[in-house]
């Protein structure tokens, strides 16, 4: 799957879920493992792997790859591997012990996404991403 579709189908499925914060980082030029890593966040162990399950159908059905699915017994912490997109899904304080948007850079790719509520999220218009 082509890399802007595979981004806007993950997009899409974390906010049918009402995923808070997302943040996309490019990360092509720190590892040749994945072109991109989504961060976002999820307020409970069931929110957290309903956005999974939710990433992994949505990726599925228009014929991605779900490489794989870890931490869904414990649902803190949940990573979808998703071949070129690999997609963290962590409760709050998770996220902000391990402050991974530190580690993969620090501007987001820009991406259009859904209203949201939250002090850090709101309506984006950005120029990366394809309607």
């Amino acid at each position: 799957m082509e890399l802007r579709k595979l981004q806007r189908t993950v997009i899409d499925a974390l906010e049918e879920v009402k995923a808070s914060d997302i943040r996309v980082f490019d990360t092509s030029k720190l590892t040749s493992l994945f072109d991109r890593v989504v961060i976002t966040t999820g307020n409970s162990n069931r929110q957290t792997r309903a956005l999974a399950f939710s990433v992994s159908t949505a990726v599925k059905e228009k014929g991605g790859e779900v490489i794989s699915i870890e931490g869904l017994e414990t649902g803190e912490w949940v990573l979808v591997d998703c071949g070129d997109v690999v997609v963290h899904i962590l409760q709050p304080a998770i996220r902000a012990y391990y402050q991974l948007e530190g580690m993969w850079g620090g501007k987001p790719v820009r991406v259009k996404l859904a209203k949201q509520s939250g002090p850090t999220s709101g309506p984006m218009d950005f120029d990366d991403d394809e309607e």
